[in-house]
């Protein structure tokens, strides 16, 4: 492959089949990390690239608001008062109002029509590192999280897109943050007198804190230092589902974002793998830039982004170089993210792409409309499968109900027969659904295909799908050495 294309493959999306092809790729790489986001998609698949609708962006109250009508419908169908029925309930229950397909749908189309591929890819390695599992209310909250808490953080600084993702309702309520109360609480000790009434520290945010978000095991920390980070975090977070009302009794806001319940805060400094942490709100905030300029963080996230960006096996030159660019900037994720991705661009090592990589970059390369657009989400089509059902037959999705730890970088996690499979269905699939516009020869001869690949391209014989299906499904495609 041309070196154009092997770094848009290594560190992109791919270039679109229409899309103009730079020289610089150095100074391309500078434009678009501070390129702007807007999330580009199609209303339907005869429609022009354009940005999502605002309404189909909604923030979070608005997100709040469609979830709380949704949850009073259910209780009336479970309570069968059918009579009591409102328009307002029976909307709510329409798919188009709550968020999670259409949030799934807005990050396929990003990908695939988005101008800022670079950031498009750096968006997934954080949605990885700062996993979301879909349980039951935080599949609503995903996609904001993701554009807001990342996307829209990637030229700030490490520590603030920690917090943010830390304080966020999709983080507090994925990991029980929102029902935990400090055992010396005001809210604890109310409930103490009260048989019915439960209220207890819950680790599990803390705990994941300081082993996946930043320190790592490395660091050595003990369980009284997870126990008295998640002191730090008792009291952050609100059911999302909470009647304003009721929210701005608990919290005095109307934020999600900046829930806190003094009343269920533990008091009084704790202390956080040596570091005094004091009470109250700001405690938090404390608790998180000690960690983000840590400097088993810096070591954990440096050897992570170049495991991902560079290579299986990324050398400690490398990682020493990010490392040190991450001290000299102070966490500066645009500085950290513009070594790595010089360092990856001057690696010769291949790095096997991610399942849901591959496929935007096979649709992208292909010019396929494999996906419905936003007009068209829940409408039937003997073709075209839901967003949803692409990624669960792919095996990969931000929106899944997964570990905390994230989806794995190391190739051999994603070598299985099994998952080979998939990739070549997807492709026989893309061709004979997505309206691909180039052959299969002037793509090859747009990337600079390598002999091999041409070779086995050649060996399936004349027919135009089987060649398609093995190019996008060859070694050179799917971000592989030839042996």
């Amino acid at each position: 492959m041309n070196k154009q294309f092997t770094i848009a493959q290594k560190i992109g999306l791919m270039f679109r089949y229409d899309e103009n092809v730079p020289q610089d790729m150095e100074g391309w790489i500078e434009q678009q990390l501070r390129a702007p986001s807007p999330a580009l998609g199609i209303a339907n698949t005869s429609a022009k690239v354009t940005q999502w609708p605002d309404e189909l962006q909604p923030n979070l109250s608005k997100r709040a608001g469609m979830w709380r009508r949704y949850r009073a419908l259910k209780k009336q169908q479970r309570e069968g008062k059918n009579g009591q029925d409102t328009e307002a309930a029976r909307q709510a229950n329409r798919h188009e109002n709550l968020m999670q397909e259409k949030d799934e749908h807005r990050f396929v189309q990003r990908n695939v029509y988005g101008a800022d591929q670079v950031k498009l890819r750096l968006t997934s390695f954080w949605a990885n590192h700062f996993t979301i599992g879909n349980t039951f209310d935080t599949g609503q909250l995903i996609g904001h999280a993701i554009d807001e808490g990342i996307l829209a953080k990637l030229n700030g600084s490490f520590a603030d897109m920690l917090y943010g993702m830390t304080t966020h309702p999709g983080m507090l309520t994925y990991l029980d943050n929102v029902w935990s109360a400090g055992e010396r609480s005001v809210q604890a000790k109310h409930c103490r007198r009260k048989p019915d009434c439960q209220a207890g520290l819950n680790d599990n945010l803390g705990r994941e804190l300081l082993e996946l978000h930043t320190v790592s095991v490395a660091a050595g920390y003990s369980e009284d230092d997870i126990r008295a980070a998640a002191q730090v975090l008792a009291g952050w977070g609100i059911d999302f589902g909470e009647e304003l009302s009721a929210m701005r009794e608990k919290t005095g806001s109307n934020n999600h974002w900046n829930a806190y319940k003094k009343r269920w805060a533990e008091p009084g400094p704790k202390k956080v793998m040596g570091q005094t942490i004091y009470a109250g709100r700001s405690g938090l905030r404390q608790l998180t830039d000690f960690l983000a300029s840590h400097d088993h963080t810096i070591n954990y996230i440096s050897t992570k982004l170049c495991h991902h960006f560079i290579s299986d096996s990324p050398t400690k030159a490398h990682i020493e170089s990010v490392k040190s660019v991450w001290h000299q900037s102070n966490g500066d994720l645009n500085t950290i993210h513009t070594q790595v991705l010089k360092l990856a661009i001057n690696s010769p090592d291949a790095k096997f792409l991610w399942p849901m990589t591959w496929l935007f970059q096979v649709v992208r390369l292909s010019g396929a409309t494999y996906f419905k657009g936003w007009e068209n989400t829940h409408h039937y089509d003997d073709k075209l499968m839901h967003t949803k059902k692409v990624f669960e037959e792919l095996g990969q999705s931000f929106w899944s109900l997964r570990q905390p730890d994230g989806y794995p970088n190391d190739k051999a996690e994603w070598m299985s027969a099994e998952m080979f499979e998939r990739r070549v269905r997807f492709a026989d699939a893309i061709y004979k659904n997505g309206r691909t516009r180039p052959s299969v020869n002037k793509i090859m001869d747009r990337i600079g295909a390598a002999e091999q690949t041409r070779a086995l391209v050649a060996s399936v014989g004349p027919s135009p799908k089987d060649q398609f299906i093995t190019l996008m499904c060859s070694p050179e495609l799917m971000g592989l050495e030839y042996v």
